[in-house]
């Protein structure tokens, strides 16, 4: 996807940047930028878009977000009354173009590799988060020796990929743009019934034009990409309303039948509702 440009606030002569972001949502439009970005989530939750990729965030997640990675952190509203995230960003020229170059950086390599497709940290986040919480009151030289501190736990944690496709093409801003409304519309309106012809009306485009431009900018179509959405909601409404039964949880997911909700979800994750909820 291409997708509005974000350009981060640098301060004047630096090479990595500090974000701490304290709002009620996070910042929540499809972007893209060359930094590399490291994220800790130190509050809140809702939904991640990474390239291909929809999953849930929750506190404590730790993501890496690879350069022009597109991406979109949308917050759940309900009950939230503040979001946290801190972040470093950086890129692989920032200390010098031949910098993580250098022998003693190799077993970063693995890293960089696979920071293209964002990554998601499993294991090990204790060493990460405690160094995160020290970011704040560093100087800049203790936040590049942070960087490095929190970039060798990343190399010998366990983590997984996010996205499985990114299709490198350059597009123009009509394009940028249109994509952009397409999710901002899907991610508002994903309770309700959306036909392809009716997401195919909101990108100007006919029906048929849109399918296939969807897919190829996607590896995945429309109706691939509302139901995952759907069922991420789901998922976070099957932890937190023990109590709801789950024909309600699909309604209120965008489901019409509890039929196709079992379908769907177990295409997503592998099993049914009823099977996570025991497990909550």
């Amino acid at each position: 996807m291409k997708v509005h440009p974000f350009k981060i606030p640098k301060p004047e002569n630096s090479s990595l940047i500090y974000q701490e972001d304290i709002e009620a949502v996070f910042y929540d439009k499809l972007h893209q930028h060359n930094e590399i970005q490291i994220s800790f989530i130190g509050k809140g939750n809702g939904t991640l878009l990474v390239g291909d990729h929809i999953s849930s965030y929750v506190e404590n997640d730790i993501f890496i977000i690879g350069s022009n990675l597109p991406h979109a952190f949308k917050s759940d509203k309900h009950g939230v009354t503040e979001s946290r995230m801190l972040s470093l960003f950086f890129t692989e020229s920032s200390f010098g173009d031949t910098f993580f170059e250098l022998s003693e950086f190799t077993e970063l390599n693995r890293f960089f590799a696979k920071s293209t497709q964002g990554l998601v940290i499993k294991n090990n986040k204790s060493k990460i988060i405690e160094c995160f919480k020290k970011l704040k009151k560093a100087s800049k030289l203790e936040r590049f020796i942070l960087l490095l501190e929190i970039l060798k736990h990343i190399a010998t944690a366990k983590s997984e990929t996010l996205s499985r496709f990114i299709y490198e093409k350059s597009y123009s801003d009509i394009e940028g743009n249109r994509m952009r409304h397409v999710f901002e519309y899907t991610m508002n309106n994903y309770q309700k019934n959306i036909s392809l012809q009716t997401i195919s009306n909101e990108a100007n485009m006919t029906k048929n034009a849109f399918c296939k431009y969807f897919k190829k900018r996607t590896n995945k179509t429309y109706i691939t990409f509302l139901n995952e959405i759907r069922v991420e909601h789901a998922t976070r409404l099957l932890e937190k309303q023990l109590d709801m039964p789950i024909v309600e949880i699909a309604e209120l997911s965008g489901f019409n039948n509890l039929s196709n909700f079992n379908r769907q979800y177990k295409k997503v994750k592998g099993h049914i509702p009823s099977y996570f909820k025991k497990r909550v």
